[in-house]
């Protein structure tokens, strides 16, 4: 079963946001919990509708402006029309021209004319909207209608007035145009706002589409799935992140398979410590044993006698045993500082790798081992201490068994806030197809577990191992100042 990881809950005496008083909730947005195709619906439709109120502002703007130009300009029409009637009817009858007056001023636009006698009876037919047009609605004559304007115009025949036109603005005319425009633009604009609502529903699902797999393919993840991989998408952006994506569950699966790796190579390492301990207890101590216990055997039958023991037989035992016990001695320093180098934390560093150089020379004495440590400080813990000796030691035995190396030298020293270790050897350097040892991948896993950084490259001739680990900020630089012997 796989683990669920704890959910983490938030801190209270996390420090409140800007602006908000400490404990008061933040408020959630009206959106929270949208897709994010919806989301994106509802902000074009909001500039959809903000652009419509104000292209509105502006038609409403426009058609109070145009509306008022044109009844002054029909006010003036009006009066030339009056002039130019009387002066062309000069002759005709007063009723006649009256009546001339009347039918010509029906057909102006923006206003009214009311032809009246000079009894102030109406001439011809109260003046009236033309039939079949459609009226705006008041509340859009309301926005664009100017105040109403009402003018008296003598009519002056002969010298008398024989009547009066009575002029009254009315922009109503004006204002079913502009609502007839008005409407249609925006039915059109309706429509192809609709169509555009709709093309980009579908087009958003389909460009999010791949975030759906994104989800199942990090739910992989989340199972410890590593398998899992994504098609890269037409669109840049989604093909980016699902590369990015690939390039994580590729890199998760190879850590899982050197993890698998390094445990099998952990558990074999155990075993193979655990025969070799064996082995050296079997080969080393049990013969020093066997040979004590003969020894004793002997001093045993001497004392036994009748005659009194001879005492130079009696010193060459005792000699015998001393040397075993030498050897004894000095086989379970080896294996113990195998183990666990016993001058650490004992000594100061460089002094402990002195040692270790001294070891490897009298192990080895066909091959010059050179250690050069003078830059490095007293000590910077258990854990880095150990990691510097225990990759130094590695590299040696690395260059003498398997490169054939006559001669070792090792550099380490503190630069810049870091160690930097180098080992080379003038053998036979790394073969192409070498493969990552027990050796390898413990040095790699010990300097990386320390942030740290390895490797291993050809020389000409031999090969160099270089290592960088940061120094830590809290060194131990409580190591002994007592000198290796």
């Amino acid at each position: 079963m796989t683990a669920r990881a704890p959910t983490v809950q938030p801190r209270s005496d996390a420090p409140a946001a800007p602006g908000r008083a400490p404990g008061v909730p933040r408020r959630a947005l009206p959106w929270a919990g949208w897709s994010t195709r919806r989301r994106l619906i509802a902000v074009v439709l909001a500039i959809d509708v903000l652009a419509a109120l104000i292209s509105c502002a502006v038609i409403v703007l426009n058609a109070r402006s145009a509306v008022k130009v044109e009844t002054r300009a029909s006010l003036a029409t009006v009066e030339s029309l009056v002039a130019d009637t009387i002066r062309l009817a000069d002759t005709a009858t007063p009723d006649t021209l009256l009546q001339t007056l009347d039918l010509r001023s029906q057909a102006l636009r923006h206003v009214r004319v009311s032809v009246v006698d000079s009894d102030g009876d109406p001439v011809g037919e109260p003046p009236g909207r033309p039939r079949g047009e459609k009226a705006a609605p008041a509340w859009f004559a309301d926005l664009i209608a100017p105040p109403i304007k009402q003018h008296t115009l003598p009519i002056v025949a002969g010298g008398r007035q024989i009547g009066s036109a009575r002029i009254t603005t009315q922009p109503l005319d004006e204002i079913d145009e502009i609502w007839s425009y008005a409407r249609a633009l925006s039915i059109t604009t309706f429509c192809i706002n609709a169509a555009m609502l709709v093309a980009l529903y579908l087009a958003a699902g389909r460009v999010l589409a791949p975030l759906g797999s994104l989800a199942q393919g990090l739910t992989q993840l989340e199972r410890h799935d590593y398998t899992a991989r994504l098609a890269l998408p037409e669109t840049r952006e989604l093909a980016a992140i699902a590369a990015r994506f690939n390039q994580v569950a590729e890199a998760l699966g190879e850590a899982r398979a050197a993890n698998g790796r390094l445990n099998r190579q952990l558990l074999t390492a155990q075993d193979d410590e655990g025969r070799r301990i064996a082995l050296e207890l079997h080969d080393e101590f049990g013969p020093c044993l066997f040979a004590l216990e003969a020894t004793a055997a002997s001093i045993a039958r001497i004392a036994a006698g009748e005659a009194e023991p001879a005492r130079d037989k009696l010193a060459a035992r005792a000699a015998e045993i001393a040397g075993i016990v030498g050897q004894v001695q000095s086989r379970n320093r080896d294996l113990l500082n195998r183990l666990r180098p016993h001058a650490l934390g004992q000594v100061p560093l460089p002094a402990c790798l002195d040692l270790l150089m001294r070891d490897f020379s009298r192990r080895h004495p066909g091959t010059r081992f050179v250690g050069r440590f003078a830059g490095l400080g007293p000590g910077y813990g258990d854990l880095v201490d150990l990691t510097l000796f225990r990759c130094i030691q590695e590299s040696m035995t690395n260059a003498v068994r398997h490169g054939a190396a006559t001669e070792v030298v090792v550099e380490a020293e503190e630069q810049d806030g870091r160690l930097v270790v180098s080992v080379r050897d003038n053998g036979s350097g790394v073969s192409p197809d070498h493969g990552t040892g027990l050796g390898l991948s413990g040095m790699r896993e010990r300097v990386g577990a320390l942030d740290g950084s390895f490797a291993l490259d050809n020389l000409a001739p031999g090969a160099v191992v270089r290592i960088s680990i940061p120094v830590p900020a809290d060194r131990g630089e409580d190591a002994s100042t007592v000198e290796a012997p």
